[in-house]
């Protein structure tokens, strides 16, 4: 079911609002590259500077923001930077490196049945008390089932997928620790593919992540979060964003000249 009028005007207020944020709250670098200002300009610079600001903030600027709009089009309840909670029991951290280990010497990853693993020693001996514990991305469906969801760049680092599962179960046994009946899910979330047209480079998450249980890439993600093909809408938002606030960019960017 595609968006209406009304739904695409939101989720492009939102990326205009976003925009416009970190506009207000960007600053140049300051570094002095006299051989670069004089041969392309300081403008120029400015936007490059800029860029690659958004590219490493884009996770918090633009997608989170944007995913927390489109999801709350459609579930229930959908909030970023969500505080799943401050406490885990020993007995849990225990199974998680359990589960680590197998995973490790080759067992085959299976997230229903390692969330079931660590439901049962959810709230069973020492309970820790953490630092505050947040989420990308927290969405609850209608039938009750939550979602959390861990945004990362196009390209995450192969060294850190270990990393990345344990804490994919960390944020379940959690949340579980406060809501231990509850059904709950967690994934990896990759706004979209680098590679494309070719697939997504899936080989290089295998044996840590359960692909199908963990993993949301590029169309999966935004028509999960929205509708089928809500993935070709939400482009052709940020295209039309883009266009009609050419001027002001053009405009910011022009202070920079000299």
């Amino acid at each position: 079911m595609p968006l209406t009028k009304e739904q695409i005007q939101i989720i492009e207020n939102t990326i205009k609002e976003s925009l416009r944020k970190k506009f207000q709250t960007y600053k140049p670098e300051t570094s002095y590259m006299p051989f670069h200002h004089r041969l392309l300009g300081r403008d120029r610079m400015a936007l490059f500077s800029f860029i690659h600001s958004l590219n490493t903030t884009f996770g918090t600027s633009i997608f989170e923001p944007v995913a927390e709009t489109l999801a709350s089009l459609n579930f229930e309840f959908a909030q970023k930077q969500y505080v799943v909670g401050d406490t885990i029991s020993d007995q849990a951290q225990s199974e998680i490196q359990h589960i680590m280990n197998e995973l490790t010497i080759g067992k085959n990853p299976n997230k229903a049945e390692e969330i079931e693993r660590i439901r049962k020693v959810c709230n069973k001996g020492t309970m820790n008390k953490l630092k505050t514990v947040k989420v990308d991305l927290f969405v609850q469906s209608a039938d009750g089932i939550v979602h959390l969801f861990d945004l990362k760049t196009a390209k995450p680092n192969i060294s850190n997928f270990k990393d990345f599962k344990r804490t994919l179960l960390e944020w379940v046994v959690i949340f579980l620790a406060k809501n231990p009946n509850a059904k709950v899910r967690s994934y990896i979330a990759i706004p979209y593919n680098p590679y494309a047209p070719r697939p997504y480079e899936r080989w290089t998450l295998k044996g840590m992540l359960d692909l199908d249980n963990e993993l949301k890439v590029a169309e999966e993600l935004w028509n999960f979060l929205g509708n089928d093909g809500v993935y070709e809408e939400l482009l052709n938002c940020f295209e039309r964003v883009g266009i009609e606030l050419r001027p002001e960019i053009d405009a910011y960017f022009s202070k920079f000249k000299q």
